[in-house]
């Protein structure tokens, strides 16, 4: 997932802004970075989103955190 990408990306849930964690990323050619992994977190309801592989999966998940 290009960083970005948090520009336009919100919470499926309540539309709330996303808040980027990146736990793995690699340079590309722009002096930017994609992320590998991390997680994608709505402050407005406590969802975290899980990215894999630079994929964030935006399906609606549990409001534990532990993801």
């Amino acid at each position: 997932m290009k960083t970005e990408t948090i520009e336009i990306l919100c919470c499926p849930v309540c539309r709330g802004d996303l808040e980027l964690t990146a736990f793995e990323t690699v340079e590309t050619e722009g002096k930017s970075a994609d992320v590998i992994k991390g997680v994608l977190r709505c402050n407005a309801c406590g969802i975290n989103y899980p990215i894999s592989d630079g994929i964030p999966n935006l399906l609606p998940q549990d409001k534990k955190g532990d993801q």
